[in-house]
């Protein structure tokens, strides 16, 4: 998420609406891309691999008509009926990486491809991992207080209508059901070649990132993009998802002299992988540094919300920057760094002398 600055930027390739351009970022991997609905994206890339039984595709975008109509029209550009598709790879439970999967299985019977811990909100059957403005969350629902008090989440009512809907019927959101579910110490044979799972939570819990060691192509999901960084929920079951995501981006780091290209899910492929990483974790340590000045200015404790109005431009204003700065706070808290106030079940902050 961008923090507060002024004039203006330039666009962001991961803001860039989608084109029909097919282009072979990696051996025997082409890059398409699919029309994307959400905020600060304009696109999702679904990679399409072939091998002699037919093709892999990796993210196969959301749940929408004009999604579907133009995944159809990218294979039909590359020559591959739905048919031919035998697996498909999700990285990571938003509905703008699985809401094509359980259609393209409904046509060809194709594996689904998860992490093993792929789990959504709007499976009932499920613990809940609630995607709002695509931040994954582990509430009981979108429309419960927030746990660091206040008012529930801001949601129009045709939202809020939306989630209530597919809370109770979960396939008119085209929610996969995994056929294959993978950890760290599998591998996987797409194209020909053994890839190699690694689990990388922080965006969302069960976000899964690939390794093909003999291409050195790292299929990077949500996990690494190429100018601006996921969204680091507060809203999950773990603690302090912060240091689950830094985590995860060492995993990425030790191997990264290895990696000759990063696949982003969205925006363009990238090879400074390394150098990425490290620019990933200094935003966020930046990001703890303004929190600490932040406080040292209020001189007295401040909600979540005041922080988050500091932290992230008027337009970013919302459940996605109150969470983010949860998480952040929440790290502090845990460092040492900061204390945590109850006044009358709404959190403040400050920092420790």
């Amino acid at each position: 998420m961008d923090e507060v600055s002024g004039g203006t930027k330039p666009t962001k390739s991961e803001q860039l609406q989608a084109t029909d351009e097919i282009t072979e970022v990696a051996p025997g991997i082409l890059r398409t891309q699919l029309p994307a609905n959400i905020t600060g994206l304009g696109h999702v890339n679904m990679y399409v691999m072939e091998d002699e039984r037919g093709v892999t595709v990796v993210d196969p975008g959301m749940p929408t008509k004009s999604s579907w109509v133009a995944l159809q029209e990218r294979l039909a550009q590359i020559g591959v009926p739905l048919r031919r598709v035998h697996t498909v790879i999700v990285t990571h439970s938003h509905p703008d990486h699985y809401g094509g999967a359980e259609r393209i299985k409904a046509e060809s019977g194709a594996d689904i491809v998860t992490h093993r811990l792929f789990r959504t909100f709007y499976d009932p059957t499920e613990p809940p991992d609630l995607s709002v403005e695509d931040a994954a969350t582990f509430m009981r629902s979108p429309f419960d207080p927030p746990p660091w008090g206040g008012e529930p989440m801001r949601m129009e009512f045709g939202r809020r209508m939306k989630f209530r809907i597919a809370r109770r019927f979960p396939s008119l959101l085209r929610v996969p059901t995994p056929t294959v579910r993978i950890g760290d110490v599998e591998r996987v044979t797409l194209a020909g070649r053994e890839w190699v799972p690694v689990h990388t939570p922080g965006h969302t819990a069960d976000h899964l990132c690939l390794f093909d060691p003999e291409s050195g192509t790292l299929l990077s999901g949500d996990h690494v993009l190429p100018t601006i960084t996921p969204h680091i929920s507060g809203l999950t079951a773990h603690g302090d998802p912060l240091t689950l995501f830094f985590d995860s981006l060492d995993k990425i780091a030790a191997f990264s002299s290895d990696v000759r290209v990063s696949l982003p899910a969205h925006g363009t492929p990238f090879t400074n992988t390394g150098e990425r990483v490290e620019q990933i974790k200094q935003h966020h340590r930046d990001r703890l540094d303004k929190i600490r000045k932040v406080s040292i200015d209020f001189d007295r404790p401040a909600t979540v919300n005041e922080f988050a109005q500091h932290l992230f431009s008027p337009r970013a204003q919302g459940s996605m920057a109150d969470s983010e700065a949860y998480a952040h706070l929440e790290h502090l808290r845990i460092l040492g760094d900061f204390e945590q106030r109850d006044v009358d079940g709404v959190y403040e902050y400050v920092i420790r002398n």
